[in-house]
């Protein structure tokens, strides 16, 4: 059954800001969880949905985001598992490239000595291949809406490109490899049964950079519900 509340043992500050992102969602508290609720009766791979979102980022500038989420179900009352999948692209800000021009042209003045180079790197694009897990805490609330917040995790493939340092020591600088990590907060309204609409909005922190994100998007289920999750 889908609870309405979530309580714990041994919160750590991002459980706490959770807890007050539920409270503004106005959910009732009702009844928790133990670990004797975690089974996995109701989990399954029961749906699949695509989002479409905009971030608000530091080093990039601000850029459409697409992504994939699975619905593996509920592990325990409330508690669902939603693996994703992400891509974005977006050209870093002039500030940026900035930056970098200038320790490039620092680096080759003390190399070769003299006044430093004029460098121009031109436009370079951070492009970012995601794939996460996060986890759910689901209410069910009048008028047939679900809302939902949580934590996940997630690996990111940074790939730094660029017309003037494609194959340079720059470009492999920029790539990398990095774990994330991120708060959320959404909701969703079954139009049917087997088919939803949902909005989130969520904030990311990578070793290199954060950012804000809304996302929007539609979810279709093939799998059973769970009582509380159905139309009504």
């Amino acid at each position: 059954m889908i609870g309405r509340a979530y309580r714990g043992r041994g919160w750590t500050a991002g459980h706490g800001l959770v807890a007050v992102l539920v409270a503004v969602a106005v959910a009732t508290p009702v009844a928790g969880q133990d670990l004797a609720d975690l089974d996995y009766e109701h989990l399954s791979f029961r749906g699949i949905g695509a989002e479409v979102g905009y971030l608000f980022p530091t080093r990039v500038q601000r850029t459409e985001s697409y992504s994939l989420r699975l619905d593996l179900g509920y592990l325990g009352p409330g508690l669902r598992l939603v693996p994703r999948l992400g891509y974005w692209k977006a050209p870093f800000q002039a500030s940026e490239v900035t930056e970098l021009e200038d320790r490039v042209a620092s680096l080759v003045s003390r190399e070769i000595g003299g006044l430093p180079p004029v460098v121009d790197l031109g436009v370079i694009e951070w492009t970012d291949y995601q794939l996460g897990l996060d986890a759910h805490v689901v209410w069910s609330l009048p008028l047939n809406l679900l809302t939902y917040a949580g934590l996940g995790v997630s690996a990111h493939i940074l790939d730094g490109s660029g017309q003037a340092i494609e194959g340079t020591f720059i470009e492999d600088l920029l790539d990398s490899v990095s774990a994330g990590f991120n708060l959320h907060l959404g909701g969703e309204y079954p139009l049917s049964d087997r088919f939803r609409i949902h909005g989130e909005g969520r904030y990311e922190v990578l070793e290199d950079m954060q950012y804000f994100q809304i996302r929007l998007g539609g979810s279709v289920l093939w799998g059973s519900l769970v009582p509380g999750e159905e139309r009504r």
